[in-house]
This record gives C-alpha cells, structure tokens and sequence, in this order.
C-alpha cells in the first residue's frame, strides 16, 4: 500500500497526545494518554511501502532507538565507527526505558532500575562510568557505586491487610509453614546462584549468554515456575505471590506464564557472594543511562521515523527506506545495518526474511502511569518508600520518582505499573487501547485508594503510557528454542539486536544484543 506525502503527513499529525479533563468524586484532575504511537506503527502491519524522495549514504543504518539500537550507537561511537544513523519511530528515545520531565521531577515510564554489575560485565561498567555512577574500585578491581545512585532506605514496603510494612514479605500473621517455605526458597536461590559448570561459567547471570547451558541448565526452560515450585513443595500463598511478583516485576508474566530457568534467573542472577546486588537508580529512572546514550548518538538520532523497508542494496549493502514526521520518504544505502526492533516486526520490514516461519514471541501489554500529587497522601504503617506494592493488586504498585533525590516532603510522582497478565495477549492489547484516559484514572486512583484514602484529594494529574508490546514473555519452552537461535542469525549485512533474543526484556540483554549487532556491522565496514 503506497501513501501521498499528503496522506503521511495527516497521519502523524493525528498522534499527538490529546489532553484531558475530568473530574473524580467532585475534583478536576487533568492529564492524557501520552504514547506510544501506535496508530503510525499499525501502518506497517497495513502493508505501507514508500518511494523514496532522495537517498542520502551512511556507513550503518541503525533502526531502533531503544536501549538495543543506542547501545549500538554508542559501542561504533566508542570504536571510532562514526558514520551510523538510528531511526527510531517515537517521538522520544529509550523504548521502554524512556522518561518524561515535569514541574517537580524527571520520572521513569518504564524501566526505573539495574542490578549493580560485577567487573566481569564491563560494557555496562564502563556505561555507568560515563555517567558518573561508579566513584572507584576496591583493591580488586570491583567496581564502587557513587552514593547517588545507590537505592535510597526504605527501598521497599508492602500494603498488607490494610496497613502497610517493611520489605515486599508481608511477615505478619505468616505461619511456621510460611517461614519455613520462604527459607527453603531463598537457600535455593543461593544454591543456584553458586552453581558452576564444567567450564566454571555460573548457571544464571547477566547478560545470558555469558551463563551456562549446561543440560540440566537448559531442563528448566521445559517447566514453568509454577510447575518449579509445586514440585518442591512450595504452596503457602505468600511465597507464590512473592515470587509470581518478581515474575510480574520483569517479565509481566504469571507463575504459569513464566519458564522455570527464567523465574529462578531472576533471583540467582542478582546474588554474589555478599548477597542481593545493590540496586541502581535515578528519579527518571533508567532514562538517565536513556539520556546520555541518545547524546553520544547526537544529531545522527532521527525521531519520528517510521521505517518501511529493509532489502538488499543492488550492489550489497543495505537500503532502509523510512517515512520523516514531515511527510517526506527517504531512503539510506548503508553497507551493514542493525535491526534493533522487536522480532515481531521482522517478517514486515526485512525483506529477506519476509515469509519466514519462526514462532513469533509472546509479548506482554502494560499500562505505566505518572500521577503528580501536590503532597503525600495519608498512609497507615511503615512510611513512603522507594517501591510501594499491594499485596492484593492487579498492579506491581509504584515507584517515587523524587525519592532518589531525597525530596521526602511535598510535591511528588508516584510512577504506577499494571502489566495485563492474560494468557491471550491479543485480547489484552485490544483492552488496553480501547480503555479511555477517563477509565484508566479511575482504575488506579481505586486501586491504590485502598491503601491512601485521600489520594483523590491530592492528585493533580494523571498520565498514562501505553505499551501494547511492552515485553517479550520468557514462556516455558521458549528460552532455549531453535526459533530464538534463528532469530538472531544475521539476514546477509543486517544483524539483529533486541531483548526478544534473550527471551527477557532486561537492560543488560538489550546492551549485549546492541554491542554485538554493532561490532558484527562494523566488521561489515571493514
């Protein structure tokens, strides 16, 4: 289906964030639904091709400005490997790490935090360096985290049987069983965490591939975490809500849902030999490590384009066609290209793969609001934290994006986070675009009005993000599939850079996938 430049213009110009106003048991909070544009990447569904009105050249056309396609970017930029241009569709980078800017306070709308790595991942080391988050090394060279970045106390509490406590293990009223259960779960973690292979490579770390796949590593991938944790015995309901917390957390998956290597890679994978990782983070979020990726990438980032066309150039090389915010088609003939999109997409845009059965990945809806609140709202029992969860919830709660920056008093942004968990994640997209600004505002403020009685009275507004294909969910079967393998098999000079090649929508998997899309393009350039 070919459009005008007429027809394209319109097109965009109807996405633009539409405000809202309504009132909620007689106070008028205001706000919008301010993304994602799903109505310009349906066009590719629709079958869009373009005519290019001028072609300009470039040395690696990068399509994708999530943290996949930036880390891309930054690792040529690094290698002296300059001439690359990233086309992100978005009118912001970062995907679902991107962040937003208010009044108060950056806050996240997405991805609001990463586990403090080891020396052993040094792309993300050197990255947090950058960024003025690592202050020094101990005498063995590990890295030293700035105090800055360090999650603040008190990083979590619970809303439990109307009060609210310390830590996410609502504690009160557990039985010896309960205790019991949550011991024996945690030493297994640990022994996880410990185990080695052959090789000495650690059964669950980050990025995956540095791990093993050991075959009794990659047996777990053939049982979900539900079937993982009725064989060991584990049935008291708060240690399954515990951990099908964790699996709703980064995977917005249930227990069900959720593969069995996966759901133990969350907890092994963030414990060393002095316990938990320390947890990194900043008020926007992981749109800090957003922000500075998109300023190494500079001029050469475009927004707002929408990509139509990846092919073989007629005398090698790549040409990417893509459609400007203003209208205009354009085409790049690159000598290698990095397709950092989700893998759904591939079969659309990428030509020699077009026609290819691989199994398509699951992906997860969410709905992210930022609500702006002109004082804390009243709560019962242990005091605002950083992450804020309902027992009882649909929702993983929220996160208090001026808690980094030690503003306790006042003024705030609670960031709220509902993955919709159906196992027909068609029928989950088609809920979550056609519910209104109106209907999403309700949802939440009941939500969380159980655990603030007065929210209603200090919200000022409320907007909401909307990510139909927020995350690939890491089903059982489906972590160590042929499919996935193939996936990430270069099509001639374009290499392939997303988290759905790791099954898990991790920061350090886009970052891995990225570099090494990026180092396979420049060993294109020669």
């Amino acid at each position: 289906m070919t459009r005008t430049r007429r027809e394209l213009l319109q097109a965009f110009a109807a996405l633009g964030a539409v405000s809202c106003t309504g009132r909620s048991r007689g106070r008028t909070i205001t706000g919008s639904i301010v993304g994602g544009v799903h109505t310009r990447g349906h066009k590719i569904r629709e079958g869009l091709r373009l005519s290019p009105d001028r072609w300009e050249q470039t040395g690696v056309a990068i399509v994708g400005g999530g943290i996949a396609g930036l880390s891309a970017a930054w690792g040529l930029e690094r290698a002296a490997h300059r001439d690359f241009i990233v086309l992100e569709l978005e009118d912001a980078p970062g995907g679902t790490a991107r962040f937003g800017n208010g009044p108060i306070t950056p806050y996240p709308w997405g991805a609001h935090y990463v586990p403090a790595p080891g020396a052993d991942n040094q792309a993300l080391v050197r990255l947090l360096e950058e960024v003025g988050a690592v202050s020094g090394r101990d005498p063995q060279g590990r890295p030293l985290f700035a105090e800055h970045v360090l999650c603040r106390d008190p990083q979590e509490r619970v809303f439990f049987r109307g009060e609210w406590f310390e830590g996410l293990y609502p504690r009160i009223g557990a039985t010896d069983g309960d205790l019991r259960q949550l011991d024996d779960f945690t030493e297994d973690m640990r022994r996880w965490s410990q185990w080695r292979d052959a090789s000495g490579r650690r059964a669950f770390t980050l990025p995956r591939a540095a791990g093993s796949d050991a075959p009794e590593i990659r047996a777990l991938d053939q049982r979900s975490m539900a079937d993982y944790m009725d064989s060991c015995g584990w049935t008291s309901p708060r240690l399954r809500w515990l951990v099908e917390y964790a699996c709703r957390d980064d995977f917005g998956a249930t227990l069900a849902q959720t593969s069995a290597w996966a759901g133990i890679h969350y907890h092994a994978a963030r414990l060393d030999e002095g316990g938990p990782a320390e947890l990194l983070t900043w008020p926007e979020g992981n749109g800090r490590l957003v922000r500075h990726l998109a300023e190494v990438a500079g001029a050469r980032l475009r927004l707002g384009a929408l990509v139509t066309e990846l092919r073989p150039g007629p005398r090698g090389g790549v040409e990417v066609v893509y459609a400007t915010r203003e209208g205009e088609a354009v085409g790049l003939r690159a000598r290698a290209a990095v397709f950092a999109l989700p893998g759904f997409l591939t079969p659309y845009l990428v030509a020699p793969r077009q026609g290819t059965r691989f199994a398509p990945p699951v992906y997860g809806s969410w709905m992210v609001a930022n609500l702006t609140l002109r004082e804390r709202p009243r709560s019962r029992g242990f005091p605002l934290a950083w992450d804020n969860v309902l027992y009882d919830s649909p929702s993983l709660g929220y996160v208090v994006a001026t808690h980094q920056s030690g503003q306790d008093h006042g003024a705030t942004v609670f960031t709220y986070y509902r993955p919709l968990l159906e196992d027909d994640v068609r029928h989950a997209r088609t809920q979550l675009l056609a519910t209104t600004w109106e209907e999403w505002v309700e949802i939440i403020l009941d939500d969380l009005g159980r655990a603030h009685p007065n929210l209603r009275d200090v919200v000022e507004r409320v907007d909401v993000y909307l990510w139909g294909h927020a995350m690939v969910r890491p089903r059982p079967g489906s972590m160590w599939s042929a499919d996935r393998a193939q996936a990430a098999a270069p099509a001639g000079a374009i290499h392939f850079a997303h988290t759905d090649l790791s099954g898990m929508a991790l920061f350090e998997e886009a970052q891995y996938w990225g570099l090494r899309a990026g180092a396979a393009a420049a060993r294109d350039l020669g």
